[in-house]
């Protein structure tokens, strides 16, 4: 019978006196700093609470846009804003920033999503994407539908036939998230599938219908900037940071074309690689032999800082470049998008001054019950149609683990519009009263739809699951 193995773990040799150690004496401070930060990682991750900041944001907005100090509030927003060098200077306010500067990285993360499930998501294969496209279209287009019929031919109002037509992707997911374990993961990823699909349509609608009289003098510095990004790409410039030159260019590019500039996010969204960079040696392989080299020299003292600087600088690139971009941006911009960039849109947007809405006037009062009712019935009806349509008649399959009381779950979350609504709302209606009644109509449909969504998750949560 031959020698049994020994089962023990090598053991670890000792690093040189020289080297520094870690300390087992850790200060309660230093303590309480890392399990407060440990619990706000974790807070920041639960989808949940995003909506919830979104939500704050808004009531906010309300609170302060009716209390006396609601001349702050429009003060603050339109405050101008200047940058000058030298003979050049460009005057804003911060309103501009926000809706215009800041929303681009919304839309660049948008862009992200979108190009990582057509890689190997919910939009990879015709047969995935096919349903939520179609439940998609119907999303859309009946709420279009019901506005335009409240309109009733008025040029003005039918201005803002596509205030209804988008999902707010944090919001709808943070509501169904409130759900719990009962909603299965099938039913996640078709709002999921859905809200994308959504929100790809709202950018070519504001694209093709929200940008006004395009100068294409600005079409060439817009190239120039696709030019560079895929120069950068080509070089294999991975560091994100550097694409701020070239996103610059086509956002400028943009903005003088008289397109919405916000485009210039889900464009380099679009663009951003899905394939690792190319290299002679597995970066997992490159990473492990730096730290190798860390270990040796640990091991034989001497501390050498450029080296050992040099060594994790080596590891660190080489474990950024183990995912592609696509993969590994959105969950670092995420946090700061969830709980910066939306909430400060909310903040600045969110802001209706309910005596300054006059719903006895026809318009407004159009605009807001169109808004409202297109939302809150619309949404649910084409989504639920749609997909009724699309599986009786064999054009689809239903996914494993969707049922229909899932998918009426679903079209009456898509009714929560928000932030994309009010930002569509906000190129619709340049009129005062027009864009304060939309926001009107926005934000009770989007309070209403994600209310009836939970009652109704909760009544009907046994029959969301096979």
């Amino acid at each position: 019978m031959g020698q049994a193995r020994s089962s023990a773990p090598p053991a670890q040799v000792p690093l040189h006196p020289d080297f520094p150690t870690p300390s087992a004496r850790i200060p309660r401070v230093q303590q309480a700093t890392d399990s407060a930060l440990s619990h706000l990682g974790r807070f920041m991750h639960i989808e949940a609470m995003s909506g919830i900041v979104l939500l704050l944001a808004a009531t906010v907005a309300l609170l302060w846009a009716n209390s006396p100090w609601a001349q702050s509030y429009v003060d603050t927003w339109h405050a101008p804003l200047a940058l000058t060098v030298g003979p050049w200077s460009v005057t804003t306010d911060l309103h501009f920033i926000v809706n215009d500067v800041l929303m681009t990285i919304f839309f660049l993360v948008v862009g992200m999503e979108i190009r990582r499930e057509i890689h190997n998501g919910a939009l990879s294969s015709l047969r995935q994407a096919s349903l939520p496209v179609i439940a998609a279209i119907g999303g859309v287009a009946v709420p279009a539908l019901a506005y335009v019929v409240f309109a009733a031919g008025d040029r003005q109002l039918l201005n803002g036939w596509a205030i209804p037509t988008a999902t707010d992707i944090a919001f709808a997911i943070g509501v169904l998230a409130l759900l719990g374990k009962s909603v299965p993961g099938p039913l996640r990823i078709f709002l999921l599938a859905l809200a994308i699909i959504d929100d790809i349509m709202a950018v070519l609608i504001i694209a093709f219908f929200y940008s006004g009289g395009l100068d294409y003098s600005g079409f060439a510095v817009a190239f120039l900037g696709l030019l560079l990004v895929l120069l950068f790409n080509r070089m294999g410039v991975a560091s994100a940071w550097l694409y701020l030159l070239p996103g610059a260019v086509l956002w400028w590019g943009l903005l003088k074309t008289g397109a919405h500039p916000t485009l210039a996010g889900v464009v380099l969204g679009l663009m951003t690689p899905v394939a690792l960079r190319p290299a002679p040696r597995h970066q997992l392989e490159v990473a492990q032999q730096a730290l190798s080299r860390v270990q040796i020299q640990a091991q034989a003292g001497g501390l050498n800082v450029q080296l050992l600087h040099h060594e994790l600088r080596v590891a660190a690139t080489a474990q950024r470049d183990l995912l592609p971009p696509v993969f590994r941006l959105p969950p670092l911009l995420h946090p700061w998008v969830a709980f910066g960039v939306m909430p400060i849109f909310a903040l600045a947007n969110a802001g209706v001054q309910f005596g300054g809405v006059d719903l006895a006037a026809s318009g407004p009062a159009t605009v807001a019950l169109g808004v409202m009712v297109a939302l809150v019935l619309g949404k649910p009806v084409g989504v639920f149609l749609a997909t009724w349509l699309a599986v009786r008649t064999g054009l689809c399959q239903m996914p494993q683990g969707v049922t229909w009381p899932g998918v009426v779950l679903v079209g009456m979350l898509a009714g929560i519009g928000f932030t994309m609504a009010i930002f569509v709302g906000g190129l619709a209606f340049a009129q005062a009263d027009l864009l304060a009644a939309a926001k009107l109509g926005i934000l009770g449909a989007s309070a209403t739809a994600a209310v009836l969504g939970l009652l109704y998750g909760y009544a009907v949560r046994h029959r969301l699951q096979h």
